[in-house]
């Protein structure tokens, strides 16, 4: 009974500006805060992490932008917004079946400015932070995408620098085994890349999406071996959807 009450004295103290005037209010105890379902990475195109601070802490050209984190290039982790919160990082954007990002997701901005490599400190403390988001959020670890793969029309970040097998070495993100099985006659490599997540509405952005993250380059073409990773990622997927 005093659980219950405790329970109800929480709902109770919701504030008034969350609660709706034109209805009765009666809190319930059962509901939670919104879940992040992946963790989307970017890099800030920016000279530095405190220029990009003030950008996530202000406005720019195109209206307020936030992330969760930005990690300076010298591996010091900032936190911007709550993980419980909705940054504004993700924009227009798809993933599978998730239209809204910004409520389904982690934003991590790499301070980077799009055509230098990543520093070893900054991917050093960036798989740290997987690490303790991913146990505390329980998101499942291969959900770690780009920005780039969810919008593949309006963005490429992080770069085709950025070190995605380092993070697969890791434990993080999808990545196709070392000597991937081929791919069998008849194979569809865009039934695939629907299946992994990518949007298709262009394809040829798509294909720059694909290519960015698994190949290090910004192609459109399907080209050698393409196939077979696509075919292997599609079965890695496949076994983790039917694991225990």
């Amino acid at each position: 009974m005093a659980a219950m009450l405790g329970a109800l004295a929480a709902c109770a103290s919701v504030p008034q500006a969350a609660r709706n005037p034109l209805a009765d209010w009666r809190p319930s105890p059962n509901h939670n805060q919104r879940k992040a379902q992946l963790i989307v990475l970017h890099h800030t195109e920016m000279e530095s992490a405190s220029a990009a601070l003030l950008t996530l802490q202000t406005r720019n050209s195109g209206g307020p932008v936030s992330a969760h984190y930005l990690i300076g290039n010298d591996g010091h982790l900032y936190q911007l917004v709550a993980e419980s919160e909705r940054a504004w990082h993700a924009g227009a954007a798809r993933w599978g079946g998730i239209a809204d990002l910004n409520s389904a997701s982690i934003g991590i901005e790499l301070d980077n400015d799009g055509q230098s490599p990543f520093s070893e400190a900054q991917i050093a403390a960036l798989l740290v932070l997987l690490d303790d988001i991913t146990r505390r959020l329980d998101i499942p670890r291969h959900l770690i995408v780009g920005h780039g793969d969810i919008a593949p029309i309006r963005k490429n970040d992080p770069s085709v620098l950025f070190p995605w097998q380092r993070l697969a070495e890791a434990g993080f993100g999808l990545w196709p085994h070392a000597q991937p099985a081929a791919a069998p006659v008849g194979f569809d490599p865009w039934s695939a890349m629907r299946l992994i997540g990518y949007d298709l509405s262009d394809r040829p952005a798509a294909a720059r999406a694909f290519h960015r993250h698994y190949r290090g380059h910004e192609g459109e073409q399907w080209e050698a071996g393409d196939a077979d990773l696509l075919y292997d990622l599609q079965q890695q997927l496949m076994d983790l959807s039917t694991a225990p």
